[in-house]
């Protein structure tokens, strides 16, 4: 484990971070890179060991993380306003080992009250590694 990335990447969080889209603390503990296209928000995941499971392998929780970032960031990036996560299924296929990894959040349906999205998972060959669904409540006041 190479204790000296987390440390730096908690003590970067605790100092860099604002309660705000894109560089809120988990985005910046994690390290992630957000982008966006014209209908999605890309995310570059860094995969260091201290955010792997017992079995060696990114965890799963963080993965579902990074996914339901790339949605709900859509979502504020596309109507200006935040939204709730109602519910969530994710489906992992493969283990996340080396990165970086990758994962783009999309509009399945947009709605004016509630939307339906998906956010995928790839891992630096590119082999999808995790798929999300999810259900949100739109217009949410900050």
């Amino acid at each position: 484990m190479n204790e000296d990335i987390a440390r730096e990447r908690i003590e970067t969080a605790l100092r860099d971070y604002k309660q705000e889209f894109g560089s809120f603390f988990i985005a910046k503990m994690l390290g992630l890179g957000i982008s966006y296209s014209e209908e999605s928000c890309n995310i570059q995941i860094p995969v260091d060991d201290f955010l792997f499971n017992p079995q060696g392998t990114y965890h799963g929780g963080m993965l579902a993380t990074v996914m339901d970032i790339s949605m709900g960031h859509l979502i504020k990036k596309v109507t200006g306003k935040a939204g709730i996560t109602l519910e969530m299924k994710n489906q992992f296929l493969r283990p996340l080992i080396e990165g970086p990894g990758f994962c783009e959040g999309k509009f399945i349906r947009q709605g004016r009250s509630v939307s339906f999205l998906e956010s995928r998972v790839w891992d630096v060959n590119e082999k999808l590694v995790a798929h999300g669904t999810s259900t949100w409540k739109m217009g949410i006041q900050e």
